[in-house]
Order: structure tokens, then C-alpha cells, then sequence
């Protein structure tokens, strides 16, 4: 159901709504108790969302990530040794170093 108020789009979540989504998305839902509960729980979250679209976020430029943090690096070094050969040496099939696996696209 659609209901209009200032301007946005309000969807109330019925019992049917929850049991297409289930059946879409080929989820077992195990009584009509549990179909309620995730009406209310869609209910909630799409409240929230109503009110998160209700604040002005005019002049507010958009963040990457909310803290102001750098990621700690650490030096581009080898660390482990080279063991391409010994992989290589118990697989099916090898060329030039590379794996040869089946097609599986024709």
C-alpha cells in the first residue's frame, strides 16, 4: 500500500509483501509469527529511513568514511619465498607457469 504524504512515497509493509519477498529471495520462513515479525522489523527500518531522508543535508559535502583516519601502510617487501614450482609441481596441469583448468564457457 502507497500512501503520499509531502512530496515521498510511504510503503507500508503488509503480511503479503513479506511472504513475496521470502518466495523471491527462496527463504524458508517457518510460521506466519515470523512473517509478522519481519513486518514489523521492515516497518521500523523504513521509518528510519523516512527520517533520515527528512534531514537537510544542503552544503554538507559527502564523506569517503565518517572518521578523518589514514590507513597505516607498511613497507611494499617480499616476505615470503617463492614457491611457485613446488605449488605447480602437484597440480593437473601447468604451462609456462600457469594453471591450465577446463573450459566451463563454451
Amino acid at each position: 500500500m502507497r500512501t503520499f504524504n509531502r512530496g515521498t512515497i510511504h510503503m507500508a509493509i503488509e503480511h503479503a509483501d513479506v511472504l513475496r519477498a521470502a518466495h523471491l529471495a527462496r527463504l524458508g520462513l517457518n510460521s506466519d509469527a515470523e512473517a509478522a515479525g519481519y513486518v514489523d522489523d521492515l516497518t521500523q527500518i523504513l521509518e528510519m529511513v523516512d527520517r533520515l531522508q527528512a534531514v537537510d543535508t544542503e552544503g554538507v559535502a559527502p564523506l569517503s568514511h565518517p572518521l578523518d583516519a589514514t590507513q597505516r601502510l607498511r613497507p611494499d617487501e617480499v616476505t615470503e619465498r617463492d614457491q611457485r614450482e613446488r605449488f605447480q609441481a602437484c597440480a593437473p596441469a601447468t604451462e609456462d607457469g600457469l594453471y591450465l583448468v577446463p573450459r566451463v564457457v563454451e
